[in-house]
């Protein structure tokens, strides 16, 4: 069976430790995240969390708390950070990744999600890839989250999403390829 990794929002605001998101861990994991990207590709998707024009419902509460963020896609803050050549990206305004434009890139195959953060966006999108029936393997040492606990209580969960979700590491991926 075919894998796509895709590689969830390794951008600058997540990796700039002077910005109110910074994930602790973010460039300890870009080695793993580099050889995940260079032995799948090129079967590999980057995405990025992009604030929307204007937020509605719930999310106008998330950007009164986080107002830095209310910035056009295109603005610095957003872009995949230099170690990286993203080629195929997809944007989102959610915290899930997974919809119309992931599914077709993915199509029968596995997805593989690494990036950050472990606890929002990268269990957002495993979760929903799994609800539509796509078999999911979340690659722990290449994922991030706001802190150790939170990562590894993500990871816990998503482990129990079993055998939907399949929690791997870097090594055993590498050794499929």
């Amino acid at each position: 069976m075919k894998s796509r990794l895709v590689v969830i929002d390794m951008q600058v605001v997540f990796a700039d430790p002077g910005t109110e998101w910074a994930t602790p861990g973010f460039a300890d994991i870009v080695p793993r995240v580099t050889s995940l990207v260079a032995a799948l590709s090129p079967a590999v998707t980057f995405t990025r969390f992009v604030a929307p024009a204007e937020p509605v419902g719930a999310w106008r509460e998330y950007y009164a708390r986080w107002p830095f963020a209310l910035q056009p896609p295109d603005a610095p803050l957003f872009d995949v950070v230099d170690a990286f050549d993203p080629g195929p990206t997809i944007d989102a305004t959610t915290f899930s990744k997974w919809g119309p434009e992931l599914a077709a890139a993915v199509g029968t195959g596995t997805l593989v999600l690494a990036g950050v953060s472990t606890d929002c966006c990268v269990l957002s999108t495993a979760v929903a890839a799994a609800d539509a029936g796509v078999p999911v393997q979340v690659v722990a040492d290449a994922c991030a989250g706001v802190d150790s606990a939170s990562h590894a209580q993500a990871l816990h969960v998503m482990g129990l999403y079993g055998p939907l979700i399949e929690v791997v590491d870097t090594a055993a991926v590498l050794a499929e390829r």
